[in-house]
């Protein structure tokens, strides 16, 4: 299989959430058949909510690897270091957890089963997920939707604010 550029999307809020993405990152790049290309910056963001309770900030950022793992056990892959990080995953959508990974997009792959979605159903409506993904792949080209940098002005916007590199942060 050949190496394809995929993305994934880091999220924490709880736990203390620089240092769930740092860990997670630092897990992603222990992936076997895969090569780290780059972070983004973390972002601060509110908390999506389908009640209304008063929620956590969020940290977010955007990585990007070189892999050879096809994509759902790419997927379970991820999943294992969001449960190794404390993430217990129920049907509520949108709560607090301490570390949330996506796939946003895996190569020009378009995939839409029970599982995965590629592109990101919701890549194209977040500001937390195109402003770190434009930062480090400025030019990129989401299938089905064009280029990534072309939606920042029509997306849900939770009060951005762009925090550190990940590797200032302890």
């Amino acid at each position: 299989m050949d190496k394809v550029i995929t993305y994934i999307g880091l999220g924490s809020n709880l736990q203390q959430p620089a240092q769930q993405l740092v860990n997670a990152i630092e897990a992603i790049k222990k992936l076997p058949q895969t090569n780290f290309i780059a972070s983004s910056c973390f972002y601060r963001s509110k908390a999506l909510t389908l009640d209304h309770e008063p929620t956590p900030d969020y940290l977010n950022a955007v990585v990007a690897i070189e892999t050879q793992i096809n994509p759902l056990s790419l997927l379970d892959d991820l999943q294992a270091i969001e449960f190794s990080q404390g993430r217990i995953r129920t049907e509520k959508r949108w709560q607090s957890r301490p570390l949330d990974l996506d796939i946003l997009l895996y190569g020009n792959d378009v995939i839409n089963n029970e599982r995965l979605t590629i592109p990101h159903a919701e890549i194209s409506r977040r500001d937390f997920v195109l402003v770190p993904l434009v930062e480090i792949a400025p030019d990129l080209e989401v299938p089905g939707l064009g280029k990534a940098s072309g939606y920042l002005a029509s997306c849900q916007e939770t009060g951005l604010e762009k925090l550190s590199a990940p590797e200032t942060i302890s």
